[in-house]
């Protein structure tokens, strides 16, 4: 008897141990149990919705800013967009001038767009200045939704070969559970558009809109379209008027004409080919912008395209009103003397036309 408190010492230590043991699973088990019994599904990425493109955030923005009577949202296809509309403030309107802003800008530009928009209305035009798609060129498209690269190679971490090989050869992982480990992965993401469908979805959304407000101007009884593009706003007006020879516009006025980036024909192709009359104004103290003006008025010498007008801007005054001031005489300029010709029927007023500096006469048809 007294043998037995020793004996029973011992024993109850080794229970309390195999007690423990019991109680945690062993450590293989845990790897294993999502995929024995109770097989979970992998986890798929969160998807994010995609953002709003710079052109809809800054159009939000002048939604905020600006009186409720200027805005239109007007339709193109499947999307809609903001367009600002400023009615003329005369009883006789001439016309709706439609302002095309170049990439990275908005309908209401402060150069140019917006000082044309607010007070060409003053001289008898109504104006419509649209909201353009972000710039597609040659970049490379945003990252779809859901698609990131973090999610697609956690997701494939388990069944890389470094980690199969460095495993226990003697427990290779079962098929199915290799299997359940790519499924969702197992769908190739879809193909990206190459440079040139983007080009040419982006030729498609800007020529929808410039419909639209074609469509709108003529709602408003606007006998007379001109469509004036600003930098690369002028290149989509003229390719515009190139792809729908039928759209019943007759006037372009280009300022500061650019060519989108990755886009081609360059405008001394594509203006001066026009059937429209076009007015191209530029700043002929900017070389490069001299140079490709010139370009243009030879390539327009060429084809004998008597209703090209070129019409220089001086660059030499730093004050921005004075600029914006010489821009708008410059524009109306060209508007009085070239429509006055065209459409004997419905003349500029003598009464409001202020004077304007002389502007490069076109060759005389004889």
């Amino acid at each position: 008897m007294p043998r037995l408190p020793s004996i029973l010492a011992p024993l109850a230590l080794v229970l309390l141990c195999t007690a423990a043991l019991a109680e945690d699973p062993p450590a293989g088990n845990s790897d294993q149990a999502p995929t024995e019994g109770n097989e979970q599904p992998a986890e798929k990425p969160v998807e994010r919705a995609p953002l709003d493109e710079r052109s809809e955030e800054d159009a939000k923005a002048l939604e905020q800013r600006l009186p409720l009577r200027e805005q239109q949202r007007l339709g193109a296809g499947s999307e809609q967009f903001l367009a600002l509309w400023r009615p003329a403030n005369v009883a006789e309107p001439y016309g709706v001038v439609i302002l095309l802003p170049g990439d990275g800008e908005n309908a209401d530009w402060p150069r140019a767009i917006a000082p044309l928009r607010t007070r060409l209305p003053d001289v008898g035009w109504h104006t419509l200045s649209l909201t353009l798609p972000d710039p597609a060129g040659d970049e490379p498209p945003p990252r779809p939704a859901g698609t990131s690269l973090p999610a697609a190679s956690e997701g494939s971490t388990p069944a890389e070969p470094p980690k199969s090989e460095s495993a226990d050869p003697a427990d290779p992982p079962p098929p199915t559970e290799q299997a359940g480990t790519t499924e969702p992965s197992a769908d190739p993401p879809p193909p990206q558009p190459t440079a040139e469908e983007r080009r040419k979805a982006q030729t498609e959304r800007i020529a929808a809109r410039i419909q639209a407000a074609v469509d709108f101007g003529r709602q408003q009884q606007a006998t007379t379209v001109v469509l004036l593009g600003h930098g690369t706003g002028a290149w989509w007006a003229a390719r515009f008027l190139t792809d729908n020879p039928s759209s019943g516009i007759e006037n372009l006025v280009m300022v500061a004409a650019d060519v989108p980036a990755g886009y081609e024909p360059p405008l001394e192709e594509l203006a001066t080919r026009l059937p429209q009359a076009v007015g191209d104004l530029y700043y002929q103290e900017v070389p490069a912008a001299a140079a490709a003006a010139l370009k243009r008025l030879q390539a327009s010498r060429r084809v004998k395209h008597l209703d090209y007008v070129q019409v220089p801007l001086a660059n030499w005054s730093a004050s921005r009103d004075a600029k914006q001031e010489q821009l708008l005489r410059r524009v109306r300029g060209w508007l009085d003397n070239h429509l006055g010709r065209a459409a004997p029927k419905n003349p500029v007023s003598g009464g409001a036309t202020a004077p304007t500096p002389p502007i490069t006469p076109p060759t005389p048809s004889i």
